[in-house]
C-alpha cells in the first residue's frame, strides 16, 4: 500500500475516474540546493495521461487562512497516440483563489514523460516536470514537480501546502479530490463521507472532522478525547494539509521528504505506540524530479 491509495485504481476514485484521483504531496528542500524547495503532486494510480478537463493544483497558503495565497494551476492537453502535454499557470493574492487556471503562464507545452527518463525544463527560477514516475511504495503513479526558491513561499516561519484537483462539468467547476496529510483521508472518513471531504476546504477541516478522527484513535489507541486533542494539534493533523518550514529539512510532519516513513508514522499515531517510523529506501534520482523511473 502506497502512504493514501492501493496500488492500481481504486473502486471510489472520484465520479470513477482514477485521472482525476490524487495519490500523494511532498514538499522538501532540494538535494541539490537547500535555498530551493520540491512540490511534488502525484495523481492517477494509472500512471496514464491526466484528465484533460481538470485542473491539478499546488495550493500555498501563506498568511495563516488557510486560503490560497499562491496557486501553481497544472493543466493537461487531450492525450494523443498516448502523448500529452501541459501547460503550468502560477497565480498569487486573489487570483489565487479562481478554480481555473489563471495567473501567469510560467510553463506552455511540455511534453508529459511516460518513460524512464523524465522530461525537465526551467523557466526563469522554476523547475517543473510531470510523467510516469514510481513513488516511494513502488507504485506508478503521474508525478507533478515543481522546484522554486525557498524565498518565494513566503514562509514566516511555515506555510500550509495542499493538493487539490477539479474537472469542468456541464460549465461548472466540481472539486474531485483533494490531499495533505499521508493516509488522513482513508482514517477520517468512509465511503458516505468521502465526496463531502473531497469537495470541502481546508479552512472548515478541524471543524467537520475532528470529531470522527477522535472517535478513530479512541478506537484504535484508547485515546481520551483530551489526549487525542492534545495529540491532533501537536501534530497540525487538522486541517488536513502539509505544514512547511523550508528553512529546515523536511521530516514528516514538516513537509514531507520521499524517504519518510509516514504509514509508520500514521500507525504510531493512531495507536498511541512509541515506535519510530523507519527511514524508507525508495527507487530515487540524484536529480530532479527525484522519482524513480515507472516500473
Amino acid at each position: 500500500m502506497s502512504s493514501t491509495h492501493f496500488p492500481g485504481p481504486r473502486p471510489d476514485a472520484p465520479f470513477g475516474d482514477p485521472r482525476l484521483e490524487l495519490c500523494d504531496l511532498y514538499a522538501f528542500q532540494s538535494p541539490a540546493d537547500p535555498a530551493r524547495s520540491v512540490l511534488i503532486l502525484t495523481a492517477g494510480p494509472q500512471a496514464g495521461p491526466l484528465h484533460p478537463d481538470a485542473v491539478y493544483r499546488l495550493a500555498i497558503d501563506h498568511s495563516g487562512d488557510l486560503r490560497n495565497d499562491i496557486a501553481f494551476s497544472f493543466v493537461f492537453a487531450p492525450a494523443v497516440d498516448e502523448t500529452q502535454t501541459a501547460d503550468v499557470y502560477l497565480a498569487v493574492g486573489a487570483q489565487a483563489a479562481t478554480v481555473a487556471a489563471v495567473g501567469s503562464q510560467i510553463f506552455g507545452g511540455v511534453a508529459v514523460s511516460f518513460g524512464e527518463v523524465p522530461t525537465v525544463v526551467r523557466s526563469g527560477e522554476f523547475t517543473f516536470a510531470a510523467g510516469a514516475r514510481s513513488d516511494p511504495s513502488g507504485s506508478n503513479v503521474l508525478a507533478i514537480a515543481v522546484e522554486l526558491p525557498n524565498g518565494y513561499l513566503s514562509a514566516s516561519p511555515t506555510v500550509r501546502i495542499w493538493g487539490r484537483c477539479s474537472v469542468l462539468t456541464d460549465g461548472e467547476w466540481i472539486h474531485a479530490d483533494r490531499v495533505g496529510h499521508p493516509l488522513l483521508t482513508a482514517v477520517i472518513t468512509t465511503e458516505d463521507t468521502r465526496a463531502e471531504y473531497r469537495a470541502g476546504e481546508p479552512n472548515r477541516d478541524r471543524d467537520r472532522w475532528i470529531g470522527s478522527l477522535i472517535e478513530v484513535m479512541a478506537r484504535t489507541g484508547g485515546y481520551t478525547r483530551a489526549e487525542a486533542i492534545a495529540a491532533i494539534e501537536a501534530d497540525a493533523t487538522l486541517p488536513d494539509v502539509l505544514t512547511y518550514d523550508p528553512s529546515r529539512p523536511a521530516k514528516y510532519p514538516n513537509g514531507r521528504a520521499l524517504t519518510d516513513d509516514v504509514v509508520g508514522y500514521r500507525r504510531a499515531f493512531l495507536t498511541k505506540t512509541p515506535n519510530p517510523p523507519a527511514p524508507l529506501n525508495p527507487d530515487l534520482r540524484r536529480e530532479f524530479p527525484y522519482l524513480g523511473p515507472p516500473h
